[in-house]
């Protein structure tokens, strides 16, 4: 299967290929301002592969250039990166003058493409030490879109991304939930998740759930590859986000920015921040206070988040990156509702006594070394020190709350790791490809404590302590999770032409799982006396190494047509929640785990067409097919003793799911004023269609059924305009119906499993930019006041339907000087 997808793939991309034409050669000479020749400055045009260094003159030459419209881009140490857009209609000379910089960008800092002016972009085929070529890639530039980001919105920030499945949690954006491609959204799990290049999940390898979220308005850049990313960035199916957040001015040396909102609910964000350039220096600090009471009853939060960044630019070869992240927040969960409940009132909450808290302490030092302009080196050592406590009533929501003693789990994460890698750019036949290879080494430690906590009276409800403490004690159990990786990867660019690519890769991998704990059997007799209290204890080992591979292609025409495909092979490990036998007795009595889970393997594969036709109309579409074996899901069983229902986690069977993805922007006033107006009216829409299935099951309760968190129709559209200081954005995103388990069940009674019925939000946000050092937003937030959610829960933040935010609003004054 594997091998006729690729010829399909070849033969498409060969098909497009034209007989040969006339081309012609740009030529010129690279000087800074002073007048000085710059030499050994990196020439070439944007989304092509005609590229160069200058020579000792500053003299370039690209030959072979078909006739089009160009954009040549610049960029030498020491100097301002120049974009200049060009026509070629036969042989011409371009003299360039560059500026001087400060000091030398940092290799990882992917500059937007000017022509755009809402908020998209993608990345380059080269980016610092990455490689992109091939692949689905989707830049989000935030200071070019207009949207709620002291919420977090998600809806709103990643409007333009094409087949997001979101689950909005809570109406301060305070964790992060969605995927793509008829991929569970749980916290990103399906995406590998980084912040600056580093990864900042609980466990990047055992437990890939991220309970921090960068807050968009510390955030630059969002860059989001999917399809056949695993081989630079491990093994998910789902592919990378990475949050770039921002550096300091680099023009002044101190630059404060204030920025103040309220809203709805008793919603207040505090955000500040100081940055600048001194000499070799260039640093960023950054905090935020976030709380607010939350549209539902018992849903009060209080996030604190604060950052700092210093870059040091040793010499022109060398940088140095240091980073610190802390984030600390109390959130009160409303717990989830039934189908009736939710029908009857959305707002209500049945759970007073849930809480969650989160403590995440991330770390980072950074290496950028250019050995000359063919080689560089990137090296980042990161670490976390991290942990997470819930506790509540987590028994069904069917019943009300009898009070006493709560669940309560508590997780502490420790892990560190390095990754480097090294970018080599060599020529045959005077023809540039780029080599990638690079090395990771990751080691994991989770301890994991479930329990009894305290009842929440006496001024305790928030408190997350154990009324139990020894392991003898009733339903406690306690394990440690150590994890080691290693892995070895190579990706590289062979220019077949000046436009055709193809770009192989490989990825080795060693992984090892441990889990040693131990958990208590309860027994009782009619009257609830105890007549069995037996500790059980568990050790499990699971190592394993393999090797996967990729393939993509890409055909660059010009700027407008650009072609690209991939396909690779995923893998992923079981988890922590896997690895530990789901104890019968526990408190949730409504999860257990099939204790012979295996892992997931399988592969993915991309096909599409994009381009941006003289910044008026952007566009990206693509299919896509996931082929994923031993697939992990939760399903409804019911126990033959009690006759009550629970979750069993198991591996349900083979899924298959495949699409279109679809990305359309145009500007409209470029028709009616000129491509000169500063006025800008720009329309996009986004649509993907999901068909995702468990195929070859031997169980007919899954067999053909549909893969649950996949809704078959994501549909997003919206208008922005801007005038002069002005800019407003209206959208509306569609998410058709969808089943939250593999047996498709459209109703049960604890409203766990269920159909996540179909609904349509709408959103209005608005900027004016009052003077140079003040701005004032706004936005309203579901428009049309729908009721309707997004997810159930199988515990936290339910168990049940978890009800989405009602119409709300929100007022933002900036300042910056």
């Amino acid at each position: 299967m594997k091998k006729t997808l690729i010829l399909i793939f070849s033969l498409l991309m060969m098909s497009t290929f034209k007989l040969a034409a006339q081309t012609f050669t740009v030529r010129g000479t690279i000087k800074a301002a002073s007048g000085e020749a710059v030499v050994n400055a990196s020439v070439f045009l944007k989304n092509t592969h005609y590229a160069m260094t200058s020579d000792s003159a500053g003299n370039y030459l690209l030959k072979d250039i078909k006739k089009g419209n160009y954009t040549i881009e610049v960029s030498a140490i020491g100097y301002k990166t120049l974009s200049k857009p060009i026509k070629v209609n036969g042989d011409q000379t371009f003299n360039l003058l560059i500026e001087e910089s400060i000091r030398q960008l940092n290799d990882v800092n992917i500059q937007a493409d000017k022509e755009q002016t809402f908020g998209i972009t993608r990345l380059k085929a080269v980016e610092g030490t990455t490689i992109n070529a091939g692949k689905k890639s989707e830049v989000i530039v935030l200071k070019d879109i207009v949207a709620n980001t002291a919420t977090n919105n998600t809806r709103q920030i990643y409007n333009k991304i094409a087949g997001l499945n979101i689950w909005e949690n809570d109406g301060a954006g305070i964790q992060l939930g969605i995927g793509g491609r008829g991929l569970n959204p749980n916290r990103v799990t399906n995406f590998n998740t980084r912040q600056n290049g580093y990864d900042i999940s609980a466990d990047a390898l055992g437990y890939p759930e991220s309970y921090y979220s960068p807050p968009a308005e510390l955030t630059d850049r969002i860059e989001i590859l999917r399809g056949a990313s695993s081989l630079q960035y491990g093994t998910q199916f789902g592919g990378l986000i990475n949050f770039k957040l921002k550096d300091g001015a680099t023009d002044k040396p101190i630059e404060v920015t204030s920025r103040e909102t309220v809203g709805s609910w008793g919603f207040l964000n505090t955000t500040n921040s100081i940055g600048g350039t001194v000499g070799k220096v260039q640093y960023y600090t950054f905090f935020q206070h976030k709380s607010g009471n939350g549209w539902r009853p018992n849903s009060d939060f209080n996030v604190n988040t604060a950052y700092a960044s210093l870059i040091y630019t040793v010499t022109k070869k060398l940088t140095l990156t240091f980073q610190y992240t802390n984030m600390e927040y109390l959130a009160h969960q409303p717990g989830g509702l039934t189908d009736a409940e939710f029908a009857a009132d959305p707002h209500q909450s049945i759970r007073a006594r849930n809480w969650f808290k989160v403590n995440w302490n991330l770390g980072a030092a950074i290496l950028d070394y250019k050995f000359n302009d063919h080689l560089k080196f990137n090296s980042r050592f990161f670490g976390l020190s991290a942990g997470r406590a819930a506790i509540g009533d987590l028994d069904q929501i069917t019943r009300s709350d009898p009070g006493g003693a709560r669940t309560l789990y508590k997780d502490k994460y420790q892990n560190y790791g390095n990754e480097s890698r090294l970018l080599y750019d060599y020529k045959i036949k005077d023809v540039s490809q780029y080599l990638l290879v690079g090395l990771r080494y990751y080691k994991g430690h989770t301890d994991r404590q479930e329990g009894l906590g305290n009842d929440g009276s006496s001024g305790h409800s928030s408190d997350f302590e154990y009324v139990h403490t020894t392991e003898n004690d009733y339903h406690y159990s306690a394990y440690t999770f150590p994890n080691y990786n290693l892995a070895l990867f190579a990706e590289n660019i062979f220019h077949i032409t000046s436009k055709f690519s193809i770009i192989p890769g490989v990825r080795f991998e060693n992984i090892t799982t441990k889990a040693d704990g131990s958990y208590s059997i309860v027994n009782t007799d009619g009257a609830g006396n105890v007549i069995l209290n037996q500790l059980v204890h568990q050790v499990k080992n699971e190592n394993r190494h393999f090797l996967i591979s990729g393939l993509g292609l890409s055909y660059n025409e010009n700027e407008a047509i650009q072609l690209y495909g991939n396909i690779s092979q995923n893998y992923r490990a079981i988890n922590f929640n896997d690895l530990r036998s789901s104890n019968p007795n526990s408190l949730n009595t409504n999860l257990r785990v099939d204790p012979n889970l295996q892992d997931e393997t399988g592969y993915s594969a991309d096909m599409g067409m994009r381009g941006n036709i003289s910044g008026v109309f952007n566009y990206d579409v693509s299919v896509f097919y996931i082929n994923y074996d031993n697939r992990i899901g939760t399903v409804l069983r019911s126990d033959p003793v009690t006759f009550n229902d629970y979750q069993y986690r198991t591996n349900i069977s083979q899924s298959r799911n495949l699409g279109l993805e679809s990305f359309a922007e145009l500007e409209l006033l470029h028709f009616i004023n000129g491509p000169s107006t500063t006025t800008k009216l720009s329309l996009f829409s986004n649509l993907a269609l999901i068909n995702a299935r468990y195929v070859n099951s031997k169980e007919p309760a899954y067999n053909n059924r549909k893969v649950e968190l996949a809704p078959d129709v994501i549909f997003k559209t919206g208008l922005s305009y801007r005038y002069k200081k002005f800019s407003v954005s209206y959208q509306l995103a569609y998410t058709s119906s969808q089943f939250s388990d593999a047996t498709n069940a459209v109703f049960t009674p604890n409203a766990v499993f269920g159909l996540i019925t179909a609904y349509t939000v709408m959103d209005l946000s608005a900027e004016y930019k009052l003077n140079k050092h003040f701005t004032l937003s706004s936005s309203v937030n579901n428009l049309g006041n729908v009721k309707y959610f997004t997810r159930r829960a199988e515990s936290y933040p339910g168990p049940g339907i978890v009800p989405s935010d009602a119409r709300s609003y929100f007022v933002t004054l900036e300042f910056k000087l």
